[in-house]
């Protein structure tokens, strides 16, 4: 059996050849590749820098930072006012019973000395 003629076998056939590379180009191809291997990695702070370029990324960061020391200034302002009403609450307990203060069986015994 014969198979049907392609019409693109006769324009195929009728190509040129591929004209040959330079002699040198395969070298030169395999110093690139080297080069690229051998070419350091870019450092942390290069990589750093590279992420900060990025607007977005940095208006976010500095976004979290704010936050965080919002935070973190809320939290320390909140535990000094603690201290402070606790420090208020007992003085005023001392100023309506004077009695009320540390446990007697467990403060240290005065003597008179003679």
């Amino acid at each position: 059996m014969n198979s049907p003629v392609d019409p693109l076998d006769e324009l195929l056939n009728r190509c040129r050849p591929a004209p040959e590379p330079p002699p040198q180009l395969a070298a030169k191809i395999r110093r690139r590749l080297a080069g690229r291997r051998g070419a350091p990695l870019l450092t942390w702070m290069a990589q750093l820098d590279a992420v900060f370029a990025r607007p977005s990324f940095a208006a976010t960061f500095i976004t979290a930072c704010m936050l965080l020391g919002l935070f973190l200034a809320e939290t320390r302002v909140s535990r000094l006012h603690a201290a402070q009403s606790a420090q208020i609450a007992r003085s005023y307990l001392r100023m309506i019973d004077p009695l009320f203060g540390p446990n007697p069986a467990t403060s240290p015994t005065v003597t008179s000395s003679p």
